[in-house]
């Protein structure tokens, strides 16, 4: 620390306080009866403020600038604007003894002897509050809640901001040690504690609650003023003792800032700044600027330095890691050497030692005695002490050993190393002399002798070179042993040598860094501060307080050696840090230079495993015996890409078959053939042979085919056209091909079928006579015509083309033609599978009415093979029965499911419960995939309640209590459980007949376990297959003997035409569909012969059908008659409508019953038959 006096003021009259302006252009001042106002740069006074009666005792600024406030013994306070204008006077009832504004709320806390008052700008009044003692000094807290008053008994009170006492600190002096100054420490990280200076010359510590902390410090006079600097790091105290002295935080006293004639009683630091201003009992004024210099040392990479002035930082440049030693006094130099540290005190100097080199240092050694010096160095064992012209070495135990006087000033001195007890100085003297001095040695050693002073001095590794840094701020760089001046460098300010490398040091000055390898010219870059060591790649730099290490590529350097072919000197410098690729440059130019030791540390740096290889194979040829420079150079510069220089060398060596091998495996056939000429054959045959094999792998495969058809390589050439799609070209080549060569046809027909080129495949495949090929493109191409053509002519390709025709039909739902396709190849089997896979799709994927028409198309198949399988027969027709079944339980169930799934229905609610009763008394026992027996029984529960069907609502209720109900449904089923027990018992009598057997009129329940047939008679119903209602039609059969033709010659076919006679059912045209037209007069009468033969024995357990005779026949009218025409093996099936009102049609193709107005909408609707789908215009 260095205090460094600013100005200097003196007024007539003694100095009690003053308080920086907040911006710190202004000083106010409490001098006599006046308020001084002074400008903060030089302490010339701006006005002197006139108000007062009596001695001005205090002044305070407010923290923002616009006013501040004086007190005095005329027992008034007045508020001054920053225009140095009063505004506002109170007083209280004794003198003023101090003032405080709050640095948050701006609120003026005024003391007295007697009371103190709190005022705030928007206060009209002082509130004010009575003490037991004089105050004499008071301060806020940093975040303005507390304020903390010092009295006269020793007594510390800190109140709240409306003046209540929250803390009451009670000192052990009591009145016998007042308080006469306090001060919070600004620091956020100390901001709660109070330093307190009392007359009984101590010096303490609190905190907000009260309680002490640090260690308290005696002071040996009366302090009258306390401040912190802006960052709390440090305090300055002024009193009795005449001086102004600067202490840390822990009241560790570091220096005396200033000394004077009288009592200082008031001392400030300007905020933000390293200013401190005092006043005097004589009047005086003083401004001083405080300088703290930068103590520290620094060894290779450890850097220790001072901090806070009683701290050491030692700190490891290359890691960053920091080991802070708490000394607790000022720490006046540091040296650090090797393990040793040497810290010097006022009393003492500290040796700490590092025995682990883990930067845990502790203190080994103690020299308890006051020394002055100008520098301080450490050894192993001895510390030495630079005292001007004289040098001391003490042992550890502080004993001195040996003393040196030199001719002149010391100005530079360092350890450059040595054994223990050992060690050499480097000194560097103000008469230009440069000496050596071994601590063990009396005798210093001359090396040089300059005719201007040394600033700054290094000795190389070896000890063999000299840098001087001179007054001049010149670089003289000399050969130890000859004295000779090897260069010098203008503007260096510091220098020092690498600690790696012999010949490169770096030294700075006028902002730059210069870095010089040998005797190569200087490198220069930017550098803030100046540079105070070298290690390798890193610089070491101090700039203003803080050392940096600067990591520096030495690319530069290296770079240097390698254009003077020093190989090996530019791999060190490398070694000291330079990017990937300088490593590189350096292993390419020791590679070509033949280095090979060298080159192969830097690829090995760089991980290059290529050239790693070739220095390798180049290092086992040498030693086998090869030591043909030229040739190893020329397989150097192949693998650089120097192809024309590595030929030249290999043609020089006599190897000219691995220059043509070169340049053909580099595709550079140009190259090989100006290199071969045209003498030798042979070579030409196999450059045009390599050169093909490139062209298939360049980009121009045109050009590479071409060039195989000219070699004959037709193969080859096929295959390159064939890839890249030219179907033009590849055709010409197949069209002048032989038949013979089928290898290289077949690959253009295998390119042509790949390119979907149908007619050049097709062709190509005819000109080879490859039938079966032919066939398989037809068929993969789906051209079916021409299959079919080529079947037709060779039948042994049925299979091959029937099979996949039938396949790609039913893919495309195609299924009778497919069927038709399979019958061709005779694989009625495979149909079925088709089918009954699609069958199964259509179940699970709940497509109910797809499945329902694939079981009614599975039906016709087994149908089909049935008629033509005598073997299969039997199974056959068992299938039918049961597809038959399944499809219409399939077909009844999709509209079930619709309603129930699908927000709106379209059929009627007549039509829904008819669906839901038909399933219900056709499910067996068994658990068909898909269908929902829940859905089914809630579609009937609903539909039920609608129609008035209650009692079978119930029925329907009580069985889906039985059965697991989908979450969905869980709410409705239970709501319409609860609202059918509201409804009567029974269904409505409008049901009774609807449920009539047409064969013994007996009323049928609405749901029947014995299935779709009559309780009674046993009589099969016949329903409609869009509304599911029981058609008036009676099965009959035939009697013995009489066939098919028979009957329908029989039965009248035609009916008398009378003009009274009307058709009541709709007309449906085409002839394909058979369809009831009744006559108005003609009635079914009693005595008709048919109505006999309906009749059966009462309470037969057996069903009996109605067989009817020749004259029976002959009898029915063809109008009343429907005849199931189902094709061989089975037989026909006839039914006789007892109803001739009611017009009935039926699908020809499918042979199933509808109402003749439902079918004629639902053909309107779906342009085919709902349940077959033969499409409308489709002939029987």
């Amino acid at each position: 620390m260095r205090p460094i006096e600013k100005w200097k003021e003196t007024v007539r009259d003694r100095v009690y306080d003053l308080a920086f302006k907040p911006d710190g252009s202004q000083i106010i001042m409490a001098a006599g009866q006046r308020v001084l106002v002074c400008d903060a740069k030089d302490g010339t006074i701006i006005q002197p403020l006139k108000g007062h009666s009596d001695t001005v005792y205090c002044v305070a600024y407010a923290r923002d600038g616009k006013r501040f406030a004086s007190g005095s013994a005329d027992k008034s306070i007045i508020i001054w604007t920053s225009k140095l204008e009063g505004i506002l006077r109170y007083t209280h009832n004794d003198a003023i003894q101090c003032v405080a504004y709050n640095p948050i709320t701006h609120q003026l806390a005024s003391c007295s002897s007697g009371d103190f008052g709190l005022w705030s700008p928007e206060q009209k009044s002082v509130n004010k509050n009575k003490v037991s003692s004089r105050i004499t000094c008071c301060g806020w807290t940093n975040d303005g809640q507390y304020l903390a008053l010092g009295m006269m008994n020793g007594v510390v009170s800190i109140r709240n901001k409306n003046g209540e006492e929250k803390v009451k600190i009670e000192r052990p002096g009591g009145s016998l040690s007042p308080i006469w100054s306090i001060a919070w420490n600004p620091s956020r990280d100390d901001h709660d504690t109070l330093a307190v200076a009392d007359w009984g010359q101590k010096l303490s510590f609190y905190q907000l609650s009260g309680k002490q902390v640090l260690k308290e410090r005696t002071l040996n006079y009366d302090p009258c003023c306390i401040s912190y600097f802006s960052k709390g790091e440090y305090i300055v105290m002024g009193g009795s003792d005449k001086q102004v002295s600067l202490y840390t935080k822990d009241g560790v006293r570091l220096g005396t800032i200033g000394e004077h004639k009288a009592w200082v009683w008031t001392c400030r630091v300007k905020p933000d700044s390293n200013y401190v201003v005092c006043g005097c009992q004589d009047g005086t004024i003083y401004c001083y600027q405080l300088n703290f210099t930068t103590v520290h040392g620094l060894y290779k990479d450890l850097y220790a330095y001072r901090d806070n002035m009683t701290n050491v930082i030692v700190q490891d440049l290359i890691t960053e890691q920091n080991l802070r030693i708490k000394c607790h006094e000022l720490v006046k130099k540091i040296a650090i050497y090797r393990n040793r540290l040497a810290i010097q005190l006022p009393e003492k100097i500290n040796i700490c030692t590092d025995d682990l080199s883990t930067m845990e240092y502790r203190i080994t050694d103690k020299i308890c005695k006051k020394f002055e010096c100008n520098l301080l160095v450490v050894c192993s064992q001895h510390v030495i002490l630079c005292q001007e012209k004289r040098l001391q070495c003490l042992s550890f135990a502080g004993v001195k050993e040996k003393e040196w006087v030199m001719e002149s000033m010391i100005r530079y001195i360092k350890v450059i190393g040595g054994p223990p007890c050992k060690e050499g100085l480097l000194v560097g003297l103000k008469n230009g002399a440069i000496l050596k001095i071994f601590i063990d040695n009396p005798f210093p050693i001359t090396l040089l002798k300059l005719s201007l002073s040394v600033r700054c001095l290094d000795m190389s590794a070896s000890r063999k070179k000299l840098a001087v840094v001179d007054e001049r701020n010149t670089l003289l760089v000399y050969d130890i042993k000859s004295k000779e001046l090897l260069f010098q460098e203008p503007n260096a300010n510091s220098v020092a040598w690498n600690t790696q490398c012999e010949d490169m040091l770096c030294f700075s000055g006028n902002g730059y860094l210069n870095i010089k390898a040998s005797n190569f010219p200087v490198h220069q870059q930017k550098m803030q501060g100046f540079m105070v060591g070298y290690n390798g790649s890193k610089i070491f730099c101090l700039h203003v307080y803080s050392m940096s290490a600067v990591e520096v590529p030495q690319s530069a350097p290296m770079y240097q050696y390698l254009e003077k072919k020093m190989f090996k000197e530019a791999y060190q410098i490398a070694c000291l840090g330079v990017t990937d690729s300088d490593w590189r440059d350096l292993a390419t130019e020791a590679l070509e230079g033949l280095d090979f030791e060298t080159a192969k540390k830097a690829f090995i740096r760089i991980r290059d495993l290529r050239y790693l290889e070739l220095i390798s194979s180049i290092e086992e040829r040498k030693k086998r015996g090869e030591n043909d420079n030229e040739l190893f150079l020329a397989d150097v510069y192949a693998f650089q890409g120097k192809f024309r220089e590595a030929a030249k060398l290999y043609k020089r060596a006599g190897h000219e078959s691995k220059a043509l091998s070169m340049y053909t495996d580099l595709r550079m056939f140009e190259y090989a053939k100006e290199f071969v000429g045209a003498t030798d054959p042979q070579s030409s045959k196999l450059l045009i042979t390599k050169q093909a094999d490139w062209a298939k792998c360049s980009k121009e495969p045109r050009a590479a085919a071409e060039m195989y058809l000219s070699a004959g390589e037709h193969a080859k050439a096929i295959d390159i056209i064939g890839e890249h799609g030219w179907a033009d070209m590849l055709i010409d080549i197949a069209r002048k091909l032989d038949k013979a060569e089928r290898e290289p046809l077949a690959k253009c027909a295998m390119h042509f079928k790949r390119l979907r080129h149908h007619g050049y495949a097709s062709e190509t495949y005819s000109k080879m006579g490859d039938l079966k090929a032919l066939v398989q493109l037809h068929v993969e191409t789906r051209h079916w015509e021409e299959a079919f053509s080529l079947v037709e002519k060779h039948p042994q390709f049925k299979y091959d083309v029937f099979v996949p025709y039938a396949q790609w039909l039913a893919e495309n739902d195609r299924f009778e033609e497919a069927q038709k396709a399979f019958h061709k190849a005779g694989r009625q089997n495979e149909a079925v599978k088709v089918l009954e896979q699609l069958t199964h799709n259509a179940v699970v994927e709940n497509r109910f009415n797809d499945a329902g028409y694939y079981y009614w198309m599975l039906s016709m198949q087994c149908l089909d093979i049935a008629r033509e399988n005598e073997e299969q027969k039997k199974e056959m027709l068992e299938k039918f029965e049961s597809f038959q079944h399944l499809a219409e339980l399939y077909y009844v169930y999709s509209s079930i499911q619709r309603y129930t799934d699908e927000p709106f229905s379209s059929h009627m609610p007549e039509t829904i419960f008819s669906l839901c009763r038909f399933l219900l008394n056709n499910l067996t026992k068994d658990v068909l995939p898909g269908i929902s027996k829940v859905n089914t029984l809630f579609a009937l529960a609903k539909e039920s309640c609608k129609l008035g069907a209650y009692k079978l609502a119930r029925y329907s209720y009580e069985k889906l209590q039985e059965l697991h109900i989908p979450s969905r449904l869980v709410e409705s089923i239970e709501l319409g459980s609860l609202t059918i027990h509201s409804k009567p018992f029974h269904d409505s009598e409008d049901f009774i007949e609807d449920m009539m057997c047409y064969r013994c009129s007996t009323n049928n329940p609405l749901l029947n376990s014995r299935g779709s047939v009559c309780i009674n008679c046993r009589q099969p119903f016949i329903y409609s297959a869009s509304s599911y209602e029981v058609l008036p039609l009676v099965q009959f059969y035939l009697g013995e003997g009489i066939s098919d033709e028979e009957a329908l010659s029989l039965i009248d076919l035609e009916v008398p035409h009378t003009e009274d006679c009307k058709a009541r059912g709709p007309n449906v045209g085409s002839g394909d569909l058979e369809a009831l037209r009744i006559d108005d007069e003609l009635d079914h009468t009693d005595d008709d012969p048919f109505s006999a033969k309906m009749s059966f024995e009462q309470g037969g357990s057996t069903f009996v059908p109605v067989k009817v005779s020749r004259s029976v026949l002959r009898s029915m009218s063809r109008r009343d008659v429907l005849i199931k025409r189902w094709p061989k093996p089975l037989k026909w099936e006839y039914f006789r409508s007892l109803l001739p009102d009611v017009s009935i049609t039926m699908c020809p193709s499918c042979f199933k019953m509808f109402h003749s107005e439902d079918y004629e909408i639902l053909l309107l609707q779906h342009n085919c038959c709902p349940y077959c789908r033969r499409p409308i215009d489709e002939p029987s």
